[in-house]
């Protein structure tokens, strides 16, 4: 029998969009996770990159146990999460033009390497600024987006074009314009949003699959341990020593 309550409820629909992710962007997914094999393989460096709420997917994949030691956070001041006091300059920050083109040009991105964009409407300057930009410089660029946002909503940037424009792999999360699941007669507003769930699932589904890649080539991938389990600490410093040219956030 369904569970009609509101926790029930939830569980169903994020259950519904994960589903659809595996079984709709199946091939995206392995693209991805191959486009970032190859990066490790010939000497590449990944990052990935979001704004707001898009960067706790983000901050998911850097320094984690079972992740990619290679993987590292493209961080704009003023952005990541809800660093920012007040909360509203960080929305504020992702509408304007340059700043992207600041970040990158101060950042270690460089031709050959790649960089995971994530940014759920993908109408912002700075999401689509940073897909161009990278792009520009030889980077290949994976983006992690809800498409519905370019067919039900308009563009922020000056160009009209939303992220999904200027990526090489477009991963669609699914997630219904205005990311909430739940409506209720006596609530005024829809809630209970699910974009963090899907995203981050699409990120270590992403992650696997480049692991498995390599694994497959005959590459040891370069895996994080946790901390947590005997062993763990000595295993990532020899990882963290072996791949420290890749690695950016130990400086």
């Amino acid at each position: 029998m369904s569970d009609r309550t509101p926790a029930g409820q939830f569980f169903d629909a994020a259950i519904d969009l994960l589903r659809r992710v595996r079984d709709e962007e199946a091939d995206a997914i392995e693209a991805a996770g191959t486009l970032l094999a190859d990066t490790v393989e010939n000497g590449g460096r990944l990052f990935a990159f979001g704004a707001g709420h898009s960067s706790l997917a983000a901050q998911d994949v850097v320094y984690r146990a079972g992740g990619l030691a290679v993987m590292n956070l493209l961080a704009v001041p003023g952005v990541v999460g809800v660093d920012v006091v007040p909360a509203t300059l960080g929305s504020a920050l992702e509408r304007v033009d340059g700043l992207a083109s600041a970040v990158l040009d101060s950042s270690p991105l460089r031709a050959g390497d790649a960089l995971v964009i994530i940014s759920l409407s993908g109408r912002n300057a700075l999401p689509v600024e940073m897909a161009v930009n990278a792009r520009a410089l030889g980077v290949r660029v994976i983006g992690v987006t809800s498409v519905a946002y370019a067919a039900e909503t308009r563009s922020r940037h000056s160009s009209g074009t939303f992220l999904k424009d200027h990526c090489d792999i477009v991963l669609d999360s699914k997630i219904a314009v205005g990311d909430a699941e739940l409506t209720l007669d006596t609530v005024p507003a829809p809630f209970a949003p699910a974009s963090t769930v899907v995203t981050s699932a699409l990120m270590q589904a992403m992650t696997a699959t480049a692991a498995t890649a390599l694994a497959d080539r005959g590459i040891e991938p370069p895996l994080l341990r946790s901390g947590n389990v005997d062993g763990g600490h000595d295993w990532n410093g020899r990882v963290l020593d072996r791949y420290g040219d890749r690695i950016f956030y130990r400086h």
